[in-house]
């Protein structure tokens, strides 16, 4: 039976987990990985930074190396790590150009990618709709913060999202700062708000083009189009954004991979 592992770093004795740990029956790697990323959520290594060496994690959990290289895969896996042939393992960050469109899965027929160019129409901070609050795990009437932008693709609106965030994560979150930064918004969020969405689950259905959604998007009311709403999670599977996207997929497909 593998030994728990006390928030310390250190094993502790098999039968006796540390307070809020993983059960003593959960695998050894399983328990490194959980405290690997309790130092992530803790900021104790930012998005992009290299984190300890294995064998320097061995040392510091008192394991094996092979056991962290384990837990390391996983959250490596999991989108949370990345590794860098010869470099070293590094913090997963929306920052980098092949994770920053990780959550939007719209690609061109002709299959030849472009940048999205965006406009953001509203950002505001308001009380949040009981829908909302279920959805982000709020109390009916805390602050949320709503935004309302359009991607274009190659100069055509694509599509048309309905972004909701905690109110409270996101203080001092403007038209104007969204407007400016230059990254990903998801790189925004972490870089600025501390704040990294790490998985996310989606709703898919068809639906028409209300008028005012056809004027954003430049189609009459009553044209096709997707409706996708995304809820993004962070550590701890805390929702912490709620979008409502539709998506005209005239020129575009909806692209998964499942396994």
């Amino acid at each position: 039976m593998a030994a728990a592992v006390p928030p310390s770093g250190a094993v502790a004795p098999a039968g006796r987990p540390g307070d809020g740990d993983a059960p003593a029956f959960s695998p050894l790697y399983q328990q490194i990985k959980t405290l690997i990323t309790r130092s992530l959520e803790a900021g104790e290594w930012r998005p992009g930074e290299a984190i300890p060496s294995e064998m320097e994690l061995a040392a510091r959990f008192k394991v094996s190396q092979g056991t962290v290289r384990k837990a390391i895969d996983e959250l490596a896996t999991d989108n949370l790590l990345v590794r860098r042939q010869g470099k070293g393992t590094f913090v997963a960050t929306h920052a980098e150009q092949k994770v920053q469109f990780r959550f939007l899965r719209l690609t061109p027929d002709d299959g030849e990618p472009a940048g999205a160019q965006r406009r953001f129409i509203d950002c505001r901070r308001l009380r949040a709709p009981s829908d909302i609050a279920r959805a982000l795990d709020l109390k009916s009437g805390d602050a949320v913060v709503q935004i309302r932008r359009v991607l274009s693709f190659r100069g055509a609106p694509v599509v048309l999202d309905d972004i909701w965030l905690p109110g409270q994560l996101f203080k001092g979150l403007t038209a104007e700062r969204l407007s400016d930064y230059r990254g990903p918004m998801y790189g925004l969020f972490e870089a600025e708000f501390g704040v990294r969405m790490i998985r996310a689950e989606e709703k898919i259905r068809a639906v028409a083009a209300d008028a005012g959604a056809g004027e954003l998007l430049g189609l009459p009311a009553g044209t096709p189009l997707l409706s996708v709403e995304r809820l993004s999670l962070t550590y701890g599977d805390k929702p912490v954004e709620l979008r409502r996207g539709l998506y005209n997929t005239a020129s575009h497909h909806y692209r998964n991979e499942l396994s």
